[in-house]
């Protein structure tokens, strides 16, 4: 994208959301938007509600945290405007349904976190091999070999593994399982990734809604492991919880900070195509972190009502506008603005709302 280009498409943004500020619209009529979806994203759009409500005041949008997959379905379904999913239109729903489009709105991650008393503060070495392993049971106790030797010297309790899992049709499951199946061929070639896989039944093993149900039951289960988004690392600090160094594409175990995340955003993001539905997990490049992706926005291009499709516009513009107010907002939920080849593409694919 030339620099000329994106000045343009962010001056064209600017110019709509000024038009929008109070009192610009003191007789329009009240439009309501609704969004429903990623509880990784809920925390998001629960600020960009409140934040867009006070510069748009003739426009409510109602925030609702049900799951990736449900927020899909939904946004198919014309149930709601916007359908939040950490986890992009499968290739049959994109073909059955060409009008929904899914635009990615900022970059996000998962960490994998666990609940092993006196192991909380130690950053512990895990592969996706062995996580597979342990979410097919192959792998049972803390001090298993296969842990023990990415882990020499820690010592490790003689405990059975509870692995928690998501229980609805999750983003973040979505984002997990392509990473279990991009490092490990036994686990792509039985059990693939999905919102919703077949999981394998395995011993003691818990299934729980929501990032914060994930949270919550981490906290309460001693040698617990699950995996949680990263707009919930302060809900993952006060639980106690212990986050992993997870090995990356290039052989590295790195943790998910702002740094690994951003560079693994941009070891992938250059093949962004123009539908935006690219995973960014395992990327193999140095520095990166391996559970990355873009956060969704699944919309309709067909609207009808020309109106709300106008807000709608309004709305995913303001969203992803470079400024320093909504890179806060981004940052108080550890997710990244996107870069500008992404940003373009989402303008492009937002403007194409009817």
């Amino acid at each position: 994208m030339t620099a000329a280009r994106r000045k343009s498409l962010i001056a064209h943004a600017t110019v709509a959301l000024a038009a929008a500020m109070p009192g610009a619209h003191a007789y329009a009529q009240q439009v309501t938007l609704t969004e429903t979806g990623s509880t990784l994203l809920a925390p998001l759009f629960e600020t960009w509600r409140d934040a867009y409500a006070k510069a748009h005041p003739d426009v409510r949008l109602s925030v609702g945290a049900t799951g990736s997959q449900a927020g899909i379905d939904q946004a198919i379904a014309g149930k709601v405007n916007i359908g939040a999913s950490d986890a992009f239109m499968s290739d049959a729903d994109a073909m059955k349904h060409p009008q929904i489009i899914s635009v990615p709105l900022a970059i996000a991650a998962q960490t994998i976190n666990y609940n092993v008393p006196g192991l909380n503060d130690v950053h512990l070495k895990l592969d996706g091999p062995t996580l597979a392993g342990i979410y097919t049971g192959a792998i049972r106790a803390w001090d298993a070999p296969q842990i023990a030797a990415l882990n020499p010297g820690m010592h490790l309790p003689h405990h059975d593994i509870v692995p928690v899992r998501r229980s609805e049709g999750s983003g973040d499951t979505f984002v997990f399982t392509q990473f279990l199946s991009f490092s490990t061929p036994s686990w792509e070639d039985s059990l693939g990734y999905g919102t919703t896989i077949a999981w394998p039944s395995v011993p003691g093993a818990q299934a729980v809604a929501g990032n914060a149900g994930m949270v919550t039951t981490l906290k309460t289960t001693p040698y617990s492991v699950g995996y949680v988004g990263v707009s919930y690392t302060k809900d993952i600090a006060a639980a106690q919880l212990g986050t992993a160094a997870l090995k990356n594409g290039a052989g590295e175990f790195v943790l998910p900070t702002k740094a690994t995340i951003t560079a693994g955003a941009a070891s992938l993001g250059a093949r962004t195509p123009p539908d935006e539905r690219l995973s960014l997990v395992f990327a193999p490049a140095s520095g990166t972190y391996p559970l990355v992706n873009y956060e969704y926005a699944v919309v309709s291009t067909r609207q009808p009502n020309p109106a709300v499709a106008a807000e709608i516009r309004k709305f995913l513009e303001w969203s992803i506008v470079p400024s320093e107010e909504n890179t806060a907002y981004l940052e108080a939920v550890h997710f990244i603005a996107l870069p500008p080849h992404t940003w373009e593409l989402s303008t492009n694919q937002i403007e194409s709302i009817r």
